[in-house]
């Protein structure tokens, strides 16, 4: 019964932190055309003291270090005197590609999750007998 209720432990927390990495992707799809945008990133961490490895956390938030675009549009109040400013790093396919995966994985410790609760029900249904 504890390796059931560990299972279902580490499945939220896989899908706490899908969530998490999915809204990041989400914003970085909202400012993907805002000037000076950074793409933010998220790392995942085994959760420090939990009685069970398997659990996950989000680690820190930050920026990535790829180069601004360069967008060249003199009537912009941004441009410069060489009548460019510097754009966002974020790459939509990227982003877009990021997001399924966060989706399935998601999914996938739900489903995780649910089999964990179905049976832990079955077996409390045999214990009652």
């Amino acid at each position: 019964m504890n390796d059931l209720l560990k299972s279902m432990s580490a499945a939220s927390s896989g899908m706490a932190a899908q969530s998490a990495r999915l809204r990041l992707t989400s914003e970085n799809i909202a400012n993907a055309d805002t000037p000076g945008f950074r793409r933010k990133l998220v790392t995942f961490e085994v959760m420090d003291g939990a009685s069970d490895s398997r659990a996950v956390a989000t680690g820190r938030t930050y920026l990535s270090e790829a180069e601004l675009t360069q967008i060249y549009d003199p009537s912009h109040p941004l441009a410069g005197a060489d009548g460019s400013y510097e754009g966002s790093n974020v790459n939509l396919m990227i982003e877009l590609g990021d997001a399924r995966e966060a989706q399935r994985s998601y999914e996938a410790n739900l489903k995780m999750f649910d089999q964990a609760r179905q049976m832990t029900s079955s077996l409390l249904d045999i214990i009652r007998r």
